[in-house]
């Protein structure tokens, strides 16, 4: 696991957080893997919302794979 992906992952995640604090919410990165894979944990409102899964999916997984090309996608912890 390179520290310096991680470092670009929190990076793109502190872009999103204000938006994500305006709607109550907030997300936690948990881990990256082997694979490309970020581990993100939603918290707040964005843990029971039923719009997560497009929260994490069209915002948060396609910033991270445009701005990080080693990101091959996201997961919910």
């Amino acid at each position: 696991m390179s520290a310096e992906i991680l470092s670009q992952i929190e990076d793109v995640l502190d872009q999103i957080r204000p938006a994500l604090h305006a709607d109550g919410g907030d997300v936690e990165l948990v881990e990256y893997d082997d694979e490309g894979f970020v581990h993100l944990n939603m918290m707040g409102s964005c843990g029971g919302c039923p719009m997560s899964t497009a929260t994490l999916t069209l915002g948060i997984e396609a910033e991270l794979r445009r701005a990080i090309p080693e990101v091959e996608g996201v997961i919910t912890v």
